[in-house]
């Protein structure tokens, strides 16, 4: 019979915010919508066709991979034979990890293709990680974080941050865009917008500011900032358009606090007056 650890509740031993498993050898081949409240890594044998964030992968080599739940993401298994270990982790799980790591940077490519050997490596390592969740190690949150780590670190090993920029910037600028684009139509007064400046986008998409507007300055050819007032000068011609609410109401829903900073903004984007434009 097995001893339990003095001064261990075997109950405090279960990991929080963590989950590890192996891949189940034989699946049905549907699209699978990730999670978008776990951040994710695994490795991964088998036929796919990955969109994350807009962008379209095949994979058909043994690839270690790098999800962040903010960007959109879908995965077809196009063979029913499919192999490897995947884990999911909050942001509290490992804090340090998601917020420095490049690896989960929402502009980078997800994936790093392995030869045999590395795979062997990365292999042994999600092993580990299901033996200490089954285990009764009293530190075995401390000893996944070690693992998970770990991984990390032979990723970077293996393909260095100045190489994962492919096709990065075009990336970010789809998620910026699509972001912006959701916030759209406003359908309610009472629901202002809640995203109004670059700040606020980079903050969503988990990236520094400068990097959001240099991505989307390249790609575009425009600033993040006036990607942002075209698309809400564009929202303030649909509302005095196309339905009876007042300028006071339509400022608000836009995210103004006051209808002159709504009409100054307007006239600057547009050239002409709210009031103007309804007469039309």
């Amino acid at each position: 019979m097995k001893e339990e650890m003095p001064g261990v509740n075997m109950a405090e031993l279960r990991l929080q915010g963590f989950k590890v498993h192996e891949l189940p050898a034989y699946v049905d081949v549907p699209v699978v919508h990730g999670r978008r409240d776990f951040y994710k890594m695994g490795l991964v044998a088998g036929e796919m066709t990955m969109n994350y964030g807009g962008q379209v992968v095949e994979l058909q080599d043994i690839v270690l991979f790098f999800v962040n739940p903010r960007v959109p993401r879908s995965v077809l298994r196009r063979s029913r034979s499919t192999t490897g270990y995947a884990c999911i982790f909050t942001e509290a799980f490992m804090p340090a990890i998601v917020k420095k790591s490049p690896l989960f940077n929402t502009g980078q490519n997800p994936l790093i293709r392995l030869n045999s050997e590395q795979a062997a490596f990365i292999t042994g390592i999600f092993q580990k990680m299901l033996a200490v969740r089954d285990g009764d190690y009293a530190y075995k949150s401390d000893l996944i974080k070690s693992c998970i780590e770990l991984i990390i670190h032979e990723a970077l090993s293996i393909q260095p941050p100045a190489q994962q920029q492919v096709n990065g910037a075009a990336r970010m600028t789809h998620l910026f865009m699509d972001l912006l684009e959701r916030q759209f139509p406003v359908e309610h007064a009472a629901e202002p917008l809640r995203m109004r400046t670059a700040q606020d986008f980079a903050a969503k998409l988990a990236v520094h500011i400068n990097y959001l507007n240099r991505a989307v300055k390249m790609v575009t050819g425009k600033p993040t900032s006036v990607h942002i007032a075209e698309r809400i000068a564009a929202e303030a011609k649909a509302l005095l358009q196309h339905t009876d609410w007042n300028v006071a109401d339509i400022a608000y829903a836009l995210g103004f606090g006051y209808p002159t900073y709504f009409n100054n903004f307007f006239k600057r984007v547009t050239g002409v007056t709210p009031k103007s434009l309804r007469k039309v």
